[in-house]
C-alpha cells in the first residue's frame, strides 16, 4: 500500500541515476516521459508558476507508472515544504539552503520524529488516506521520502560541511548555473571556481554519509557519477521543445526556399 522509492534504494546502494525535469505544468507530459524509461523525473515550483492542483496531477501521473517524482518547493512554511510530500512525491528539494541553522529547519519541519517534528496527518496519498498505522506510516516515510538541500550560493560554502551534517537532509544538490551567477560568471559551467565547487559538494556529501545531486547531460554523466554524484538530471522539456521546433524550422526552411 505504501509505495517505496526505487532510485532511492538505487542510490543507496551505491547507483547513479539519470533525472528529467519539468518546466511545463501538464499532467500528461509528465504521464507520457514517464513511460520512456527515465530513471526519475523533477518538476518545479520555484521558478514556475505551477500550483498544488498541477503539482498533485503531475504527482499521479508519474505514480501511474511506478516512476519517482521529485517536487522543487518554494521557500515558505512548514506547509509550502510537505504538501508535495503528502501527495506522495518521492522526495522534495529545496533551493538556496544558505546554512546550518536553515538545513536544521527544513529537516524539522519535513521529517517525523525521532528526527524531526514534522505536523502529522496521515490522511493524505503518502498516509495511504489513514489505512496504515499510525506509527508505520511515519517510520515508513522518514525512510523511504528524501530531503534535498541545494546549494548553489558561494557563500553557502562556508557552511557547506555544517550543512552536509545535518541529520534529516538526505541529499545535498549542487547548482552550478546560480552558482556560477553568483560567482559574476554566469552560465560558465566549467569556470573553475564552479568545478571546484562541484567536486568540494561531492566530496562533502560523501563524508557525511549523504547522497549528492546535480544537473549534467548525457555527455557528463559518467564524469559526475565517477565524481560521486548519485542523482544527475540530464534533460527538461524545455530544452527539448526547443531542439524540435528549431530542428523542425531548419528541415522546412531548407525544402521550402
Amino acid at each position: 500500500m505504501l509505495k517505496k522509492s526505487k532510485v532511492l534504494d538505487r542510490m543507496r546502494n551505491g547507483e547513479s541515476v539519470n533525472c528529467f525535469k519539468f518546466n511545463f505544468d501538464g499532467h500528461r507530459v509528465v504521464q507520457m516521459v514517464s513511460m520512456m524509461g527515465f530513471d526519475c523525473l523533477w518538476t518545479d515550483m520555484e521558478h514556475t508558476p505551477n500550483g498544488l492542483a498541477q503539482i498533485e496531477k503531475q504527482v499521479l501521473a508519474a505514480r501511474a507508472n511506478g516512476m519517482d517524482i521529485i517536487v522543487r518547493v518554494t521557500r515558505g512554511d512548514y506547509s509550502d515544504l510537505v504538501h508535495p510530500l503528502e501527495m506522495d512525491a518521492s522526495a522534495i528539494m529545496v533551493p538556496h539552503v544558505m546554512n546550518a541553522e536553515q538545513a536544521k529547519e527544513i529537516a524539522r519541519m519535513t521529517k517525523f520524529h525521532p528526527v524531526g517534528r514534522r505536523p502529522v496527518d496521515g490522511g493524505n496519498a503518502d498516509g495511504a488516506f489513514c489505512l496504515v498505522d499510525f506509527v508505520e506510516y511515519t517510520q515508513f516515510v522518514n525512510a523511504n521520502r528524501f530531503v534535498i538541500a541545494q546549494i548553489e550560493d558561494p557563500e553557502a560554502m562556508e557552511e557547506l560541511d555544517a550543512i552536509c551534517a545535518v541529520k534529516g537532509i538526505d541529499m545535498i544538490f549542487f547548482g552550478p548555473g546560480d552558482y556560477s551567477h553568483g560567482l559574476g560568471v554566469p552560465g560558465q559551467m566549467s569556470h573553475p571556481e564552479v568545478v571546484n565547487a562541484r567536486i568540494k559538494v561531492a566530496e562533502c556529501a560523501r563524508k557525511h554519509g549523504k547522497l549528492a545531486g546535480t544537473t549534467g547531460s548525457p555527455e557528463t554523466f559518467a564524469e559526475y557519477s565517477k565524481m560521486g554524484y548519485h542523482l544527475i538530471n540530464i534533460g527538461a522539456d524545455v530544452h527539448a521543445l526547443n531542439m524540435y521546433g528549431k530542428d523542425l524550422l531548419e528541415r522546412f526552411n531548407r525544402n521550402n526556399k
